[in-house]
C-alpha cells in the first residue's frame, strides 16, 4: 500500500511524459488535432501529479526530477518543434538572404530556454505562489495555439508568412521563459478574495476570451495572462 501511495504521483508524471511524446510524434507527422489533445492531457496530468503528491504527502526528490524531465518533453521539446515546423517552409531564406544553414533549427531555441527555465525553477524556492518568468505549459499553449489557430482558421497569417516575425516570436518566447517578470500562479495562499484579485481577473478574462474567440482565443488568452501578470506585479508575493 505504501508503494502505491509513494509512487502514484510519479505514475501521473510518467503519463504526462507519454502523452507529450505522442504529441511530439503527431506534430511531426502533421496530426495537429492529436497533438492538441495530448497537450490538454499533459496539462491535466501535470496538475494532478503535484496535487496527488501534496494530498498523499508523498513529495520526493525523485518526483521533483521526474516532473521536470516530463515537462521538458511535453512543454519544452514540443513548442520548439512547433516553431521548427513553422519555419520549415523558409529553408535558408531570411529577409531575402541565403544563409549557410536552415533557419528552422532556430525554433529549437524555445526548447533550449525551456530547459534552462525548468532548471532555474528547480533551484528557486521563491516561486511558490507565483512564477518568475513564463511557465513552460503557458508558453506551450501560446506557441502551439498560434500555430494551431493558423492551421485551422488562417488566423495570424502575417506571422507565418514572414520568417523574421517567427524568429522574433521565438526570441520573445525564449526571453519570457527566463525573465524576472512575475507571473500569476493558480496556487492559493489564502481564500480571501482580496488576496486573489489577480487570479480572479485572470480566470474571468481567459474564460471570456475563449468564449468569444474560440480557437483564436487560445493564444490570445496566454497574451492576456502575460498582460494581467504585468499589471498585478506588486500584488504577486511569495
Amino acid at each position: 500500500m505504501n508503494f502505491i501511495k509513494n509512487n502514484l504521483a510519479n505514475v501521473f508524471t510518467l503519463a504526462n511524459l507519454f502523452s507529450g511524446s505522442i504529441g511530439v510524434i503527431n506534430l511531426i507527422t502533421g496530426n495537429y488535432e492529436i497533438t492538441a489533445i495530448c497537450i490538454i492531457l499533459s496539462l491535466i496530468l501535470d496538475f494532478f501529479d503535484g496535487f496527488i503528491a501534496r494530498a498523499m504527502k508523498s513529495n520526493s526528490e525523485l518526483g521533483v526530477q521526474l516532473d521536470s524531465l516530463a515537462d521538458m518533453v511535453s512543454f519544452g521539446l514540443l513548442p520548439g518543434v512547433v516553431m521548427y515546423k513553422a519555419l520549415e517552409p523558409f529553408s535558408t531564406q531570411f529577409l531575402g538572404v541565403d544563409l549557410p544553414f536552415e533557419i528552422k533549427y532556430i525554433g529549437l531555441f524555445i526548447t533550449l530556454f525551456s530547459c534552462l527555465r525548468l532548471a532555474i525553477f528547480n533551484l528557486d524556492d521563491e516561486q511558490t505562489y507565483y512564477f518568475k518568468g513564463l511557465n513552460t505549459p503557458s508558453n506551450t499553449i501560446l506557441i502551439f495555439g498560434l500555430y494551431y489557430a493558423f492551421m485551422e482558421t488562417g488566423a495570424f497569417k502575417i506571422f507565418f508568412d514572414h520568417s523574421a516575425l517567427l524568429i522574433l516570436i521565438t526570441l520573445i518566447s525564449s526571453f519570457l521563459l527566463v525573465s524576472p517578470v512575475k507571473m500569476i500562479s493558480m496556487k492559493f495562499k489564502s481564500m480571501k478574495i482580496e488576496d486573489n484579485y489577480p487570479k480572479v481577473a485572470l480566470a474571468i478574462g481567459v474564460i471570456l476570451i475563449l468564449i468569444f474567440f474560440k480557437t483564436v482565443g487560445i493564444p490570445l488568452s496566454m497574451l492576456y495572462y502575460i498582460l494581467i501578470s504585468v499589471i498585478f506585479q506588486k500584488q504577486l508575493k511569495a
